[in-house]
């Protein structure tokens, strides 16, 4: 069983922050036998498929008070069908996505409100059509959603460095026939 590094984000979260990059951060630090012992206020379930797609298994126990520890440890390889930085397990074709009918600039708007926005917009569109979104850093709550709908994405920093520009096709509703 590999060491733990702990990374308590409580007080974080409590202080209305968001505690993303610090968690990639001290993930980018771990030596490959070592885990994450992470301290939540809630259970951070988007995180599960994120860290699954960088080879990470995980155990959650709730601690009580709305608290709970996740110890993500590696698995040695990472999740064959995950999300890979830029695309989506949905976009497997390398075809060409039309060009977006819509366009949202969500880099001035606080979580959760950038993803709400982006999901609002998908429900008003057909399957097919895309849109474009820019946001100040990468999504990654918002990509579960996004497969839950059914909806594909690509995206990547611009040159900036600083902005994240993500694509979305839109995909059949759920219980859509094929």
């Amino acid at each position: 069983m590999p060491g733990f590094v702990e990374l308590d984000v409580r007080p974080i979260l409590r202080a209305g922050g968001e505690p993303f990059e610090k968690i990639m951060q001290t993930i980018n630090t771990l030596k490959p036998d070592q885990g994450l012992r992470l301290l939540a206020t809630f259970k951070p379930v988007p995180l599960f498929h994120v860290l699954g797609s960088k080879g990470y298994t995980h155990q959650e126990k709730e601690l009580g008070g709305g608290d709970w520890e996740v110890l993500f440890t590696p698995s040695g390889a990472p999740a064959s069908n995950a999300a890979t930085v830029g695309a989506d397990a949905n976009a497997k074709d390398n075809a060409a996505w039309p060009e977006p009918v819509q366009h949202l600039d969500n880099r001035d708007l606080d979580p959760p409100e950038p993803m709400v926005k982006i999901l609002a917009t998908t429900e008003a569109m057909a399957p097919g059509e895309v849109l474009s979104a820019y946001l100040c850093r990468e999504p990654l709550f918002l990509f579960p959603e996004l497969a839950k709908r059914g909806h594909s994405w690509r995206g990547g920093f611009e040159a900036d460095g600083k902005t994240y520009k993500v694509l979305v096709r839109v995909g059949k509703p759920t219980g859509a026939a094929a």
